[in-house]
C-alpha cells in the first residue's frame, strides 16, 4: 500500500448501513447571502470613512460650509444600520435577497440625503448612484437590480428639483469648474476603488462556488459510481445464489454414495468441497444484506472493542495470513451499531495490505477524542504516487501494483458518508492506511435494530 498523506473530509452524516448516499446538493442560498452581507457590510465602513474624509476636506480646507449637522446625523445612521447588519449576520435567521435589496436602497436613501444637503444633483459625487447599481447588479436577482435603477433614477430626479444649496467662496465660472472638476476626480477614485475591491471580492467568491459545485459534481459521479457497482454486485449475488445450491445439493448426494464414503481421500475432498461452497454462499448473503436486501439480519448491536476483535478474528481465518500483528487499544469502550457493510469496508483495508504484503500484516486500533483510529501496515513496495494523488477517485488503474486497486475507492467514499477521514501515506518499507471514524456515526443506529 501508499506517498505524501492524502486526507479527505466531509462533514456529512451517513448511516452506518449505507453504501450509496445521496447526490451533492446545490451549495446553501443563506451561505453565499451571509457572504454578500459581510461585503456590504465592509464596504459601508468604507463609505462612512469615505464621507467623513470628504466632509472635512470640503468644510475645511476648500472652505465651503457644510450642514455639519445633518450630514454628521446621517454617517451615524450609518453606523447604526451597520451594527444592525452585524447583529443580523451573527443570528442564526437566513439572509435573504430582499434583506439585501433593503440595505442598498437604505445605502441609496443615505446618499441621497447626503446629496440633497450639499447641492443636489450638481454635486459631482451624484455619480456614485453607479456605485450602487452595480453591486445591486452583482448580489441581486433581476427584479431587484432593477427596482433599484428606478430608484436611482427617481433619486437623481428629485435631486434636480429638491436640493439645498451650498455657499461657493468663489463665484468665477474658471473657479467653479475648477472645483466641481476635482470633485469629480475624487468621485471617480473612489468609486473606482470601490468597485474594484468589490469586484475582486466577487470573483473569488465565485470561484470559491465553482470549486464547491464541482466537489459536488465529483461526489455525485463517485456515488453514481458506487450505485451501479452495488447493483451490479447484487445482481450477480442473485444470479450466484442458484447454482451454489444447485452445486450444494449434489454434494449432499454425493456423500451418500457409498463408494465415495468408503474413499477417505474423496470423502475429504467432498468434505471440503461442500465446505466452500457454504463459505461462497455467506458471501452473497453478506453482499445482499450490505445492499439492504436481506430484512433484520444486516445489523447488531455490540461494542466497538468485540467487533473489531470478532472482525480481525474472521478475518484471520477467511484469509490466513502468515503473520498479524493485531493490537486493540480503544478505551474505554462504546457500544455501536454494526453491519456488513462497515466490515466490509474494513476487510477490503485489510485485503489490500496482505496482496501487497504476504508475509506480514499490522493492524492498531485506538480511541482519539471521540473517534475510532484503525491504522492497517504493511510491507509491501507502497502506492503509486498516481494512485495517492487521485485518492478516492474511480477508475483509477493499478495495474502491475498490489493493494491499490478499485477497493479504496469505495473505503474512501463509505468512510467520506460516515463523516471520517482517510489517509495513506507511503513509509521507509511498505505503506499505512489510517480510517478515523467518528463515534457518533457507530452509535446512532437506533433506527437499524428493527
Amino acid at each position: 500500500m501508499s506517498a505524501p498523506t492524502q486526507t479527505l473530509r466531509n462533514n456529512k452524516s451517513f448511516a452506518a448501513a449505507s453504501l450509496a448516499g445521496k447526490n451533492g446538493a446545490a451549495p446553501d442560498p443563506d451561505a453565499a447571502n451571509r457572504k454578500n452581507l459581510l461585503l456590504l457590510i465592509q464596504l459601508r465602513w468604507l463609505a462612512v470613512a469615505g464621507q467623513v474624509l470628504t466632509i472635512l476636506v470640503t468644510q475645511y480646507w476648500f472652505d465651503i460650509p457644510l450642514p455639519l449637522g445633518e450630514m454628521a446625523g446621517v454617517v451615524v445612521f450609518l453606523v447604526g444600520l451597520n451594527i444592525f447588519s452585524l447583529l443580523a449576520l451573527r443570528g442564526q435567521r437566513p439572509i435573504s435577497n430582499a434583506q439585501l435589496f433593503v440595505a442598498l436602497i437604505f445605502d441609496m436613501a443615505a446618499l441621497t440625503t447626503q446629496l440633497y444637503l450639499s447641492g443636489g444633483a450638481s454635486n459631482p459625487f451624484v455619480s456614485l448612484y453607479l456605485l450602487q447599481i452595480t453591486l445591486g447588479a452583482a448580489l441581486l436577482t433581476p427584479w431587484s437590480t432593477w427596482s433599484l435603477v428606478a430608484a436611482a433614477s427617481a433619486c437623481f430626479v428629485f435631486l434636480t428639483f429638491q436640493f439645498q444649496p451650498i455657499a461657493i467662496p468663489h463665484h468665477g465660472g474658471s473657479d467653479l469648474l475648477a472645483l466641481h472638476i476635482r470633485g469629480m476626480f475624487i468621485c471617480f477614485v473612489l468609486a473606482a476603488g470601490l468597485i474594484v475591491i468589490f469586484m475582486t471580492r466577487i470573483n473569488r467568491n465565485l470561484r470559491e462556488r465553482d470549486a464547491y459545485l464541482a466537489d459536488l459534481r465529483q461526489h455525485s459521479a463517485e456515488e453514481d459510481h458506487i450505485v451501479r457497482m452495488g447493483l451490479l454486485a447484487s445482481g450477480a449475488a442473485h444470479e450466484l445464489g442458484t447454482p451454489l445450491s444447485t452445486i450444494s445439493v449434489i454434494l449432499s448426494d454425493w456423500r451418500q454414495i457409498r463408494s465415495v464414503t468408503r474413499n477417505r481421500e474423496l470423502a475429504g475432498d467432498v468434505a471440503e468441497m461442500q465446505a466452500q461452497i457454504e463459505r461462497c454462499k455467506s458471501i452473497v448473503s453478506g453482499i445482499l444484506m450490505s445492499s439492504g436486501q436481506a430484512r433484520g439480519e444486516g445489523t447488531i448491536r455490540t461494542s466497538i472493542r468485540h467487533f473489531l476483535d470478532d472482525l480481525v478474528q474472521e478475518w484471520r481465518v477467511s484469509r490466513q495470513p502468515l503473520n498479524l500483528e493485531y493490537k486493540n487499544d480503544f478505551e474505554p469502550d462504546e457500544q455501536i451499531v454494526s453491519d456488513t457493510a462497515l466490515k466490509q469496508v474494513i476487510f477490503n483495508v485489510f485485503d489490500n495490505a496482505l496482496e501487497a504484503s504476504q508475509d506480514w500484516v499490522g493492524v492498531a486500533a485506538g480511541r482519539q477524542g471521540e473517534k475510532l483510529v484503525i491504522s492497517v501496515r504493511d510491507r509491501g513496495p507502497g502506492f503509486d504516487e498516481g494512485i495517492l494523488a487521485a485518492l478516492g477517485q474511480p477508475y483509477m488503474s493499478s495495474k502491475g501494483r498490489p493493494g491499490g486497486g478499485l477497493g479504496l475507492f469505495l473505503v474512501v467514499n463509505v468512510v467520506r458518508k460516515l463523516g471520517g477521514d482517510f489517509s495513506a501515506r507511503n513509509m521507509e518499507q511498505g505503506a499505512c492506511v489510517t480510517l478515523s471514524l467518528p463515534l457518533a456515526a457507530l452509535t446512532d443506529g437506533d433506527d437499524h435494530e428493527a
